[in-house]
């Protein structure tokens, strides 16, 4: 079983200028997935795509096997990313002379994820071929409690109301808010029909302290204040 990851960069941000190559905790944003895709153990390549000499530059330092430039139409602000993936992932097959079995791709502003987490997303996908695995924590609003929407005359109501009235969040359905941390596919799959939801898309749950994404100089913040103190739990166990 080939397994290839991809982390997809780009050095445009409108939220954090520059995030990508900004230090957190001690290394540059970028590194973090990077040292966690190695720490996994589960690939058999790494490559990282973007539209920055930079951000290829730290990566090459941070042990990506393959580096690919992004084209400009791939990297500008409306661009999509699962274009972006499967430019990665072709690429890198070209590059390295191999076709691979799974593709996970590690979301480069989301580095409070775990290597356990990565092992046991692929873990997941491979139990069934055919199927997908996206991440998600637990939401805190539910469309069937208390996340409203306004209608067109300015009044507001559930956005998902059900025929029998929810009173309690406990007691709505389970509803979960996707953390783009990790996605994983079939390679065969995504080659034929590159897609987050699928027939058999399958959800793994992380808990929300894992789940942050930067988008925001607060996200930076609270991811960078997460880290540290995860890093010096880490030193004072030892």
């Amino acid at each position: 079983m080939s397994r290839l990851c991809t982390i997809c960069a780009r050095a445009g941000s409108k939220g954090v200028r520059s995030k990508n190559t900004r230090q957190i905790a001690g290394k540059p944003l970028i590194a973090h997935s990077l040292c966690q895709a190695r720490a996994s153990g589960l690939f058999d390549a790494i490559a990282v795509s973007s539209d920055s000499d930079q951000i290829l530059s730290i990566a090459k330092s941070y042990g990506a096997a393959c580096l690919v430039k992004r084209p400009d139409e791939l990297a500008s602000d409306p661009a999509p990313k699962l274009p972006a993936i499967r430019h990665c992932l072709e690429e890198t097959e070209r590059q390295l002379g191999q076709r691979f079995d799974v593709l996970v791709d590690l979301d480069a502003t989301s580095p409070l994820r775990l290597p356990e987490d990565i092992a046991a997303v692929v873990a997941l996908l491979e139990r069934e071929p055919g199927a997908n695995v996206i991440t998600a924590a637990p939401a805190r609003r539910s469309p069937y409690f208390n996340l409203v929407e306004r209608r067109a005359d300015g009044t507001v109501d559930l956005s998902k109301p059900l025929a029998a009235a929810v009173t309690r969040r406990q007691d709505a359905p389970e509803c979960f808010d996707m953390n783009a941390s990790i996605y994983a596919w079939w390679a065969d799959d995504f080659r034929a029909a590159p897609a987050v939801f699928a027939a058999r898309t399958r959800l793994y749950v992380m808990p929300e302290e894992r789940s942050l994404d930067i988008d925001s100089e607060l996200d930076f913040r609270l991811v960078e204040f997460l880290l540290e103190s995860r890093a010096a739990s880490a030193a004072a166990a030892e």
